[in-house]
């Protein structure tokens, strides 16, 4: 099967059908703690929060998802518009397809048409960058947008469980390496939904990453998309929940800024307001989702996805009002309390 004939698959699975984890993304274990002398003024709370030098209206990342084949143009260009308006950051899907097939660039570059001043990341699988990336490819890449930062998604299991998917990781790291030399962007690295590990994060900091997007288990499965896209005696069934949860991610990575300078996105199942606070309280920097999105713009689009956004704004006002905060980035590991 295509690339492009792939990505719109696991579009159309993660909109029709159940393809979360079984178990949730341990952020179900904190609660806020009550504060019933808050001494703030809800109208004044401020919600804006800073990534890689940038201020944003909000600390919502929309995560890569879709790119690569047509259709994908106009979900694309859906979310550049929401982001352009709203002051949102937000990544590219996968651009492994315009390697081979340059004539999909226009479901990329819609989105710098749409968002002319908006925060924009390109995107590139880690299995791409074994014997480095050449220069023509990392153009291609980010010129197609004039992107603002390079995601590099590291998704092995999905791979391994994907029947046509990439079987050979070595040299992952020593390419992420050399993108850090090669480009002037900042790099930002990001699972696919099975976690990065405190001892990864590691890793990746020590190569030069300047943002660890976490993205745990807890939300979409992509062992259980790829599943489904294969015959039932050859699924690879066991692997469907494998992975480190989101809570259990952002505690392990969170630490290593007494060691490094970095920022921390947390994602991975975040729902809405109430997981996007609990990631900032547990002490990350940013949050990220991409299926909520995709569903809001599938359900009604910008309209739908504006209302949720409205939603979640006036949940997190209020969450921050009720533990006397003034602002979303005040919130701390003394604000929650575990279960």
């Amino acid at each position: 099967m295509s690339i492009k004939s792939r990505k719109k698959d696991h579009v159309d699975l993660c909109l029709n059908e159940d393809v979360n984890y079984r178990e949730g993304t341990g952020l179900d274990r904190y609660s806020f703690v009550h504060n019933a002398l808050p001494e703030v003024n809800m109208d004044e709370i401020s919600l804006e929060a800073t990534l890689l030098g940038r201020t944003f209206s909000f600390p919502l990342f929309i995560s890569s998802m879709t790119g690569g084949y047509s259709e994908a143009g106009s979900i694309n260009s859906m979310i550049a518009e929401f982001c352009e308006e709203n002051n949102l950051p937000f990544g590219v899907g996968s651009q492994r397809a315009l390697f081979d097939h340059p004539e999909e660039k226009e479901s990329f570059s819609i989105v710098r048409k749409k968002a002319p001043t908006a925060f924009i990341a390109a995107n590139v699988g880690g299995a791409q960058l074994i014997d480095g990336l050449d220069e023509e490819n990392i153009d291609l890449m980010v010129n197609s947008i004039k992107a603002d930062a390079i995601i590099v998604h590291l998704n092995p299991l999905q791979e391994l469980v994907q029947p046509e998917g990439d079987r050979n990781f070595a040299g992952v790291e020593d390419g992420i390496r050399k993108l850090v030399v090669d480009t002037d962007l900042p790099v930002i690295v990001k699972e696919t939904g099975a976690g990065i590990s405190g001892e990864v994060a590691r890793r990746l900091l020590a190569a030069g990453v300047q943002v660890i997007d976490v993205s745990g288990s807890g939300g979409t499965s992509w062992a259980k998309v790829e599943n489904l896209r294969t015959e039932k005696r050859n699924r690879m069934e066991g692997f469907e929940n494998w992975g480190i949860p989101t809570a259990d991610c952002i505690e392990q990575v969170v630490p290593l800024k007494d060691e490094f300078r970095f920022e921390c996105i947390a994602s991975g199942g975040i729902a809405g307001a109430f997981d996007m606070v609990k990631c900032m309280a547990l002490g990350a920097d940013f949050t990220a989702m991409a299926r909520p999105v995709i569903e809001q713009l599938d359900r009604g689009g910008i309209s739908a996805l504006q209302k949720e956004y409205e939603l979640w704004r006036h949940q997190a006002k209020t969450i921050c009002a009720l533990i006397g905060v003034k602002s979303i980035t005040q919130c701390t590991e003394n604000h929650l309390t575990k279960k």
